[in-house]
């Protein structure tokens, strides 16, 4: 299920170039059940939703991010769990206000998006830049190293990573010949986006690019719903 919310501000908004932990936290916040908020926030293991980049349609850049001349700005969200899309559009319709690093905004519009028809092959492109990573050996240590789309591995690990995450959403055990992933590499672009949680910020290489995916139909749907790659929760992965 994937959800649009348009959100206004009464003034300018700014909205900085790195904003995913941000928007990371007012989704947790509007989960109306906050038992599931909770059991989201503090899990190690997948979250299973993903959401997109900020799309402001009247922008402006500045030194630190981007103005939106109308004090708009929207976003989607999707997650192959039900009850978590019903939770969060329940929390948006309870409190329609909404703190942006300290700007005030309210919930213009909440929409349930419609969902496409999934064939065995699809061709998709993202709506936030995919992150894979790996083990690297740096300075005689391993260490995470973001993988870029040259790397055969890239590809190989977003399957791994997809059959991961449905095998242990729907407690399945379903094996890597049901997808085969690859990229037209004609959109490829490159982001570094940080990550600032408290004192700590990780820098982050993903990418924005076209996608193919080939195989069983219900998987190529839960890739939908909840994002290819790593790090889905902090926006990273989304695709249409």
């Amino acid at each position: 299920m994937r959800l649009n919310i348009e959100l206004k501000s009464k003034k300018t908004l700014h909205i900085p170039f790195n904003y995913n932990y941000i928007l990371s936290s007012i989704i947790y916040s509007k989960i109306a059940d906050l038992d599931l908020a909770k059991e989201l926030h503090t899990s190690k293991s997948f979250k299973f939703f993903t959401f997109s980049q900020i799309n402001i349609q009247q922008r402006k850049r500045v030194e630190d991010g981007f103005i939106s001349k109308n004090g708009t700005m929207s976003f989607q969200i999707a997650s192959p769990n039900e009850y978590l899309i019903k939770s969060l559009v329940n929390g948006y319709l309870e409190d329609i206000q909404v703190n942006f690093k300290g700007q005030e905004l309210y919930v213009e519009k909440i929409e349930l998006l419609p969902t496409p028809q999934f064939e065995t092959i699809m061709k998709f492109k993202t709506l936030s830049p995919i992150i894979v990573r790996t083990k690297k050996e740096i300075d005689g240590k391993l260490k995470p190293w973001d993988l870029d789309p040259s790397d055969p591995k890239f590809f190989s690990n977003i399957e791994k990573n997809l059959v991961k995450k449905y095998n242990q959403f729907y407690d399945k055990e379903i094996d890597l010949d049901n997808v085969n992933i690859s990229s037209g590499m004609k959109l490829v672009r490159r982001k570094r986006i940080s990550i600032e949680k408290g004192n700590i910020k990780t820098f982050n290489r993903a990418f924005m690019m076209d996608i193919a995916i080939e195989g069983d139909k219900n998987l190529i749907k839960f890739g939908y719903d909840c994002g290819l790659g790593e790090k889905n929760s902090l926006g990273f992965g989304m695709i249409i």
